[in-house]
């Protein structure tokens, strides 16, 4: 089956199988392999994306819903070699360790900080909810959080 979406400002036509995950899709087909695959069931957080603004768990998206819609994958989100303050903050402040869940955290933040630019510490933990990371604990990525927050909003 055909299917066009926008990943990262970049317009894809592509013929993909019906059954093939939004994952899989830019893993595998676009070489975007900064979402990865932890649980495989939507449940880890690690394979997040943002697509028309909302985040979402890529390996349980098939890539056929992804027609028509504007992907963000974390390869999307710097821009010319320049880090977003988002992630600026995570290295700044150490919110990642192995970096895994890095790229979930980073999306899940941004769409947390989209929709409200300056969320409580309740908040903070509800927009993550979903993001599991194995290494560090929370402290230091809600910690980060807040910086970006603060960067954000200038």
């Amino acid at each position: 089956m055909n299917l066009h979406c926008r990943v990262n400002e970049k317009e894809y036509d592509l013929e993909i199988k019906p059954h093939m995950t939004l994952l899989d899709l830019l893993r595998e087909e676009l070489g975007l392999t900064g979402a990865k695959e932890g649980c495989g069931e939507g449940e880890c957080g690690a394979c997040t994306v943002i697509m028309d603004g909302k985040a979402v768990n890529a390996c349980i998206v098939l890539a056929a819903e992804a027609e028509g819609k504007e992907i963000l994958t974390i390869e999307g989100l710097a821009r010319e070699g320049t880090l977003h303050p988002i992630q600026e903050a995570f290295v700044e402040i150490g919110g990642l360790q192995c970096g895994f869940c890095t790229p979930g955290m980073v999306l899940s933040t941004k769409v947390l900080l989209d929709d409200n630019p300056n969320p409580t510490e309740e908040e903070i933990k509800k927009g993550l909810e979903g993001n599991f990371c194995r290494c560090t604990g929370y402290t230091k990525i809600i910690e980060s959080v807040k910086v970006a927050a603060d960067k954000v909003r200038g």
